[in-house]
């Protein structure tokens, strides 16, 4: 790999250097820096080609390695340490309760604020104790591509808003997001990444239980919790003919779905995507359901 040595501390630059190539990433040792140059730039080094990792899998938010699942080995944290080189890595046993309180412990370095970016924008939360997860990923840019292709400004309550996961990129695509959380340390993490963004203007920020907060109708209504069936009542009482609702669940809840919304006096087209695989034999799913 042909690199650039650069200071570790100027690596948040790397966006504005031409000659980096972003598709590979930067190895840092030290304080140092060696970025990979794109082809007709001149370079500093070649390193050596790095091989493919085959160990235990690991989420990276910023400079901090995340674990799921059961604890790691010592063979399995070196692997990681070796090839991540992270600051820190946290293992997260789980999340409990409607707050998603993540259960964590710190095996390596010291945790605390990171930044995280995603399709253009940047989440500022600290691991140890708001959930992030990765494997929405592409459920994320999939529902801000479904408001940037309405046509129109859309009303959208995002109900288990978390620090903004939903609530950022579809602002940033152009609807009016109502967006609640009960959990208090991750509504600061939310209101400051909203700000962040730069669309508090597009944006209404409440804390406390969702049920309580919704107001008048909505075109959407992202509901991103996996007891989000309880809250259905609730959120059909918001909606309106058109209005669509993205419900997430672990299994497909398809029946129950259409049921609640037929006591509510709608007719559905339901349709479910399988966003991760979960535990054997259990999927994370997500209806979406077109009310008519």
């Amino acid at each position: 790999m042909r690199a650039r040595r650069v200071p570790a501390g100027r690596l948040p630059e790397l966006d504005s250097w031409d000659w980096a190539d972003r598709s590979r990433r930067p190895y840092v040792e030290g304080g140092t820096a060696w970025v990979p140059v794109k082809k007709g730039y001149p370079s500093d080094a070649t390193l050596p080609e790095r091989q493919p990792y085959r160990g235990r899998g690991f989420q990276r938010l910023g400079d901090t390695v995340l674990i799921h699942g059961p604890r790691p080995s010592p063979g399995e944290l070196d692997r990681i340490l070796a090839w991540a080189r992270p600051k820190a890595v946290l293992w997260v046993r789980g999340t409990a309760g409607p707050r998603r309180i993540p259960d964590t412990e710190v095996l390596y370095g010291t945790v605390g604020e990171v930044v995280h970016r995603e399709h253009g924008c940047a989440f500022v939360l600290d691991p140890r104790f708001v959930m992030y997860a990765q494997g929405n990923l592409q459920e994320r840019a999939r529902i801000a591509g479904a408001v940037a292709g309405s046509g129109r400004e859309e009303r959208v309550a995002d109900m288990f808003a978390g620090i903004g996961y939903f609530t950022v990129p579809m602002a940033v695509q152009g609807a009016r997001v109502h967006a609640m959380e009960i959990n208090p340390v991750a509504f600061g993490f939310l209101a400051r990444n909203v700000e962040g963004n730069r669309v508090e203007d597009r944006v209404t920020l409440e804390e406390g239980d969702c049920r309580d907060l919704l107001t008048g109708s909505y075109d959407r209504l992202v509901m991103g919790h996996f007891d989000a069936i309880r809250y259905l009542p609730e959120a059909l009482a918001h909606a309106r003919h058109g209005s669509i609702i993205h419900l997430h669940s672990l299994g497909a809840m398809t029946d129950q779905v259409t049921a609640a919304a037929g006591d509510a006096g709608f007719r559905t087209r339901v349709t479910t995507r399988r966003v991760k695989k979960y535990a054997p034999n259990t999927w994370h799913i997500v209806q979406d359901v077109v009310l008519s």
